[in-house]
């Protein structure tokens, strides 16, 4: 795999910012695709959870395509936007981009729509309150 610079910017808003750490690679040091999907999934948990108000689940991951390794001590962003909403579900993208903190160097490294869906306390689904 080719790494690309990226000169594209991310689209919405940033929602979650972590360093990739020893723990998340594999034996050549590349961050494992399972640990960014996790992050990624973590930072639409957090939208989906202020436009819901309240408690949803991921019920479905779209078009995952990997662009760039990750590699150890390199700063995850991820952005997130509402693309979507449902009478109980939302579809938000979120884009990971990596930034090299000794050089500066920022490339998108992954992008997906994850959708969520609002649920109650006992679990089952229940409609999204009307926006403010």
């Amino acid at each position: 795999m080719n790494t690309k610079v990226s000169e594209e910017k991310p689209r919405g808003r940033l929602s979650l910012q972590v360093v990739a750490l020893p723990r998340d690679t594999n034996a050549y040091g590349d961050i494992y695709a399972g640990w960014l999907v996790g992050q990624m999934d973590l930072a639409a948990a957090m939208l989906a959870g202020q436009i819901s108000r309240g408690r949803s689940t991921t019920v479905a991951i779209d078009r995952v395509e990997f662009l760039n390794p990750v590699v150890v001590g390199e700063h995850i962003s991820c952005y997130t936007e509402l693309l979507d909403t449902g009478r109980s579900s939302m579809k938000i993208r979120v884009e990971a981009f990596a930034t090299d903190p000794h050089t500066g160097r920022h490339s998108k490294v992954t992008e997906a729509v994850f959708i969520y869906v609002a649920i109650n306390e006992m679990g089952g689904i229940r409609t999204l309150p009307a926006p403010d």
